[in-house]
């Protein structure tokens, strides 16, 4: 049974990413790219839909129940790196086991996991389970000289072994004992079936290269204030999300993590979300990230390309279009949260606030000195021309309510978003355009949302117009300008969303009234709070200059991160405990943002005028 959401640590190579369980078991791995299926998906089910555990002898495995087992100590990364260290304490002596992925650029995918004695003496168990097309297809396992091959139609798994190993029970079990300043290593390779056998690695030279790119990647942030450590975990955690080849940044690397243990919300987020755009990009660039942030910016640049009206809000790592949602039947889900769901139906979804995020974010690195090339331009034209017809029309939002759709406030703003850029870039010379006309639109929606979206008697903007329910988004309406902070309309948001969107002291995305939610979203059940709100109430706390309750919030953020540093989707407050996918880009985004404004003048924050390296 797998472990808490939080027990799980994250190891990658900017493809791919792994999870590890503190009880040493590697439960979730997709090969060969992120969005691949998965070999091992015990995390979906049960250790016979594949993992990979290496502890000591006798050490039993975790469970969701929270009794995390067995004699492990503590677990930390190697520095400011992807590399993981799980330190074992036992009767006899104390182990380490280094878990990590080498950073590829071309090469086959490796994962290695190294044993290594501390002092004394440590009986070491391994048990592996390959189970292709997410723990559903038992492969063909053979041996090849001293290694072990599973094959299944197209993949080929190979693991490079110093121990023997001994199948039982559809899995293959190894023993050995591991003794102070002694190493055992072991490494998983994918490949093509009808290719070749992939070349051996030589772990301890794979380690030491792994180390120095994290260290020296690392070193590139310019952030070194307070909450550097915080800062840099999940500057590394986006990097990891990152497919290098395209530049695109996944939400997650997980699919049907619930975000209502039991329930049915259970998405697939190992795609690439527009609505991440002009955050992301902001982060990356406000850090000192210029290579990444133009290659985000590359790859939104390539998805979008086309006919305006066929913009999606999410595309795969290479910009793939066809994302189709389908259920992998066989697998109960976490805790038993069904469907698991593969793929994910939300990229048909009309959501206007993306023209916004695409525009902002073109805007925002224009002015970080990413230059406008005549494609671009083009494409924003292309856009800003099709809004322009449809922004007065409902939509499903930011959050991809499966139910009727609405005139959302927040979807309304970004729409604003997209025209004032526009005619702000125009104007200054960025990029030619009509910037009179850009600004009469922009001026229309402004005033529009102002009459509509805006509740006198709640004294809040609401989810959607002629609606008396609240939505964290709107709480980004002066973090994109579109009111001033002091603004008293935004004064009275924050206390009604305060009052009534934090049940334990985070913040829910919407009310979802037990008995109507339905009504609300198209889908039953509740949810735990989506941490990404609660960053953006801090950073709007920020903005209206009450920094003590930004800084409480934001310590109160900080402390719900697991071990090792990683946020998922969301928290329960009602169970103490991380649910939904893991780890999250758009929990770990915020973060960055808020460290760094909670360390500025707020006068400055604003994204009329956001500070970034020329």
């Amino acid at each position: 049974m797998a472990g808490l959401i939080e027990d799980y640590a994250l190891i990658g190579d900017m493809h791919t990413a792994a999870l590890v369980c503190r009880d040493g078991s590697v439960d979730w791995l997709c090969l060969p790219r992120f969005d691949s299926s998965a070999c091992f998906a015990a995390l979906l089910g049960s250790e016979r839909n594949g993992h990979w555990r290496l502890a000591p002898a006798g050490a039993p495995p975790s469970s969701a129940s929270g009794n995390a087992a067995g004699p492990a100590a503590r677990r930390r990364y190697r520095g400011d790196s992807l590399i993981l260290e799980t330190e074992w304490q036992t009767a006899t002596g104390t182990a380490r086991v280094i878990d990590f992925m080498p950073p590829r650029d071309g090469e086959v995918p490796a994962l290695i996991r190294i044993v290594e004695g501390v002092h004394g003496s440590v009986e070491m168990e391994l048990t592996l389970r390959v189970r292709p097309d997410y723990g559903r297809i038992m492969p063909w396992v053979r041996k090849v000289d001293h290694d072990l091959v599973a094959t299944a139609g197209p993949d080929s798994i190979w693991l490079t072994t110093p121990v023997t190993l001994a199948g039982r029970d559809f899995a293959h079990h190894g023993a050995f004992t591991v003794e102070a300043g002694q190493r055992v290593a072991f490494a998983l390779i994918w490949s093509l079936s009808h290719h070749s056998r992939p070349q051996r690695c030589d772990a301890g030279q794979e380690l030491a290269s792994t180390e120095r790119f994290w260290a020296d990647w690392a070193s590139g942030c310019t952030y070194q204030g307070e909450y550097r450590d915080a800062v840099v975990r999940s500057l590394i955690t986006l990097k990891a999300l990152t497919y290098q080849p395209t530049g695109g940044i996944v939400a997650a690397a997980t699919t049907s993590l619930p975000e209502d243990l039991g329930g049915v919300r259970n998405w697939d987020y190992r795609f690439c979300w527009l609505r991440d755009a002009t955050i992301t990009l902001e982060a990356l660039l406000r850090t000192g990230y210029t290579h990444e942030a133009s290659a985000w910016r590359g790859w939104l640049d390539r998805a979008v390309a086309g006919d305006p009206k066929d913009v999606q809000i999410m595309y795969s790592v290479t910009g793939e279009r066809r994302l189709t949602e389908w259920e992998a039947d066989w697998l109960p889900g976490y805790e038993g949260s069904s469907p698991v769901r593969v793929g994910n139906a939300a990229m048909g979804q009309l959501q206007l606030d993306v023209f916004g995020e695409v525009v902002d974010a073109m805007y925002l690195g224009w002015q970080a000195g990413i230059k406008p090339e005549r494609h671009t331009v083009a494409i924003q034209r292309a856009m800003l021309g099709y809004l322009e017809k449809i922004w007065d029309q409902p939509d499903e939002g930011l959050w991809e309510v499966r139910g009727a759709r609405r005139h959302f406030v927040h979807s309304k703003v970004m729409a604003w978003v997209a025209f004032d850029r526009a005619a702000r870039a125009a104007r200054s010379g960025l990029i030619p355009g009509p910037f009179q006309r850009w600004e009469r639109l922009a001026s229309q929606i402004h005033q529009e949302v102002c009459e509509k979206g805006f509740d006198p008697e709640l004294g809040a903007f609401t989810q959607a117009y002629g609606s008396t329910a609240l939505d964290a988004a709107v709480l980004r309406i002066s973090e994109v300008g579109f009111l001033s902070p002091r603004d008293p309309r935004m004064a009275s948001t924050i206390d009604a969303i305060m009052k009534r969107l934090m049940p334990g002291g985070f913040v829910r995305r919407y009310e979802i009234p037990e008995r109507t939610g339905s009504e609300v979203d198209g889908l039953p059940g509740s949810e735990g709070a989506f941490l990404a709100c609660s960053f953006w109430l801090a950073n709007a706390l920020v903005l209206a200059e009450r920094q003590d309750e930004a800084a409480e919030l934001f310590e109160r953020l900080l402390g719900v991160r697991n071990d090792v540093g990683l946020l998922a989707e969301e928290f329960d407050p009602r169970y103490g405990r991380q649910v939904g996918n893991t780890p999250q880009a758009f929990s770990h985004v915020p973060l960055v943002q808020v460290a760094l404004n909670l360390e500025q003048q707020p006068r400055h924050l604003s994204r009329r005028n956001m500070p970034v390296p020329a």
